[in-house]
């Protein structure tokens, strides 16, 4: 009988990624355009198994997502929970908005 080798989990995608709009740290941006603050935000990295903050990005302020600068967490949060990339997490990790986000800066 062979013995059983455990799995590596399958890599969680990023906003960035998943929206294909090359706002990440090595993203294919066009000329001029900035990183998005989701993709530099250190303090989230990890939360919900992300690269800073790629996957919790609608607790992040002034994403650029949508082709423009979002706000703060107040601000976007109705139109967050409408993006397929949000719902995705929410249901990935089983989760509140920021259940994961809130916990691990409180273990900081």
């Amino acid at each position: 009988m062979r013995p059983v080798q455990a799995r590596e989990p399958a890599r969680k995608l990023n906003c960035w990624e998943f929206k294909l709009c090359g706002r990440g740290k090595n993203g294919r941006r066009a000329p001029g355009e900035k990183v998005c603050p989701a993709a530099t935000a250190t303090d989230a990295d990890g939360v919900n198994c992300g690269a800073n903050g790629g996957r919790v990005c609608w607790a992040i302020a002034g994403t650029l997502c949508g082709g423009r600068q979002q706000g703060n967490f107040a601000a976007k949060l109705e139109t967050c929970l409408r993006c397929d990339f949000c719902q995705l997490v929410l249901a990935e990790e089983q989760t509140e908005p920021c259940e994961n986000y809130r916990s691990s800066k409180a273990r900081r």
